[in-house]
């Protein structure tokens, strides 16, 4: 049997902010704060090596670079981002002559930036609502927490939202999801552990319908790539959300760990090919000094990161900025 949690009765913890220039720009100064501190344990470990060949380097050589390549590593950059990085340095260099460390890392910066901003791409907005939104991913990686703090994010952006527990397998999920719900001040469609999926997402999606609801959040199962079964669920879930609602499902976002770095990237490309993520949530930011896997999954998945998880409360999901990341790497 489906059932409709409605968890309307509490307000969402996000408030909006006050209007006007003055309000804008303190908007930004906040969230450039937030992003700072998330990122804290990479920049520890990141910027002070950068400052260091910063401060040693007056004409910029190879063995300047080789420091560099050390330490972008070791951010958990990877080597495959890292070498292009260094050869576009390279290059840079052959055309004319990088003038010491502050203009090395000008360009560096330059170069975190374009990587993280070349396959941001306009999210897919329908025609009529809902916009349908797949958060897929293994367990663990916080997907049924993001499926909350997305709700959450999206009332503060003035719309009207619905959840989807379509991760039957494991009750924890259902219970965990309705307590993100009540917590968000939204409504969540809902059956036994173990019920369909796709028949949890039939109702949720008429109800959104019926209701004009403008965002509808499905928090799937945790699967693996080797998991036949549960992939064909999955597809068996993108067949009904698009019989349903023409374009659906218009957003799939792929929950990674940052804490698991090249290894969750490994997995993370694996799955891309078989869930047809077209985004990437990276979650636990704020507890790893590899936050530079943000740059590798922009350039080896080809994927945009649309959000970043900064914590464990209400508010702890931000909307990503390539710009505001990088500068909170290399201040």
């Amino acid at each position: 049997m489906i059932t409709l949690f409605t968890g309307y009765d509490e307000e969402p913890k996000d408030k909006k902010p006050p209007e006007g220039e003055e309000a804008e720009s303190e908007q930004k100064s906040g969230f450039f704060s937030r992003m700072r501190q998330a990122v804290t344990r990479t920049r520890e470990t990141f910027s002070s090596r950068i400052n260091e060949i910063v401060a040693l380097t007056r004409e910029v050589d190879e063995t300047a670079l080789e420091n560099l390549e050390a330490a972008l590593i070791t951010s958990d950059i990877g080597v495959t981002t890292t070498t292009e990085i260094l050869d576009a340095l390279r290059e840079r260099a052959k055309l004319r002559a990088i003038e010491g460390g502050e203009e090395l890392r000008d360009l560096l910066k330059e170069q975190l930036r374009g990587i993280l901003e070349a396959p941001q791409r306009p999210v897919m907005e329908p025609g009529t609502p809902p916009k349908v939104t797949f958060l897929v991913g293994v367990n663990g990686t916080g997907k049924t927490t993001t499926s909350g703090k997305l709700a959450a994010w999206y009332r503060g952006q003035d719309k009207t939202v619905l959840l989807c527990a379509a991760d039957t397998f494991r009750a924890a999920a259902i219970e965990q999801l309705e307590v993100w719900a009540a917590r968000s001040g939204v409504e969540m469609i809902k059956t036994r552990q173990g019920g369909d999926p796709a028949a949890v997402l039939y109702d949720a999606a008429n109800a959104a319908k019926a209701r004009n609801i403008s965002e509808l959040i499905v928090d799937t199962a945790g699967r693996l790539h080797t998991k036949t079964g549960l992939m064909d669920e999955l597809d068996k879930m993108r067949r009904t959300a698009s019989k349903l609602v023409p374009g659906a499902p218009h957003e799939v976002l792929l929950v990674m760990d940052a804490t698991t770095g090249q290894n969750g990237l490994q997995q993370a490309r694996q799955f891309t090919l078989a869930a047809g993520a077209t985004g990437i949530v990276l979650t636990k930011i704020d507890g790893t000094a590899k936050g530079g896997i943000a740059v590798a999954i922009a350039r080896e998945l080809n994927l945009p990161v649309r959000f970043v998880g900064v914590g464990e409360q209400m508010g702890d999901l931000l909307e990503f900025d390539a710009g505001a990341f990088v500068n909170a790497l290399l201040e």
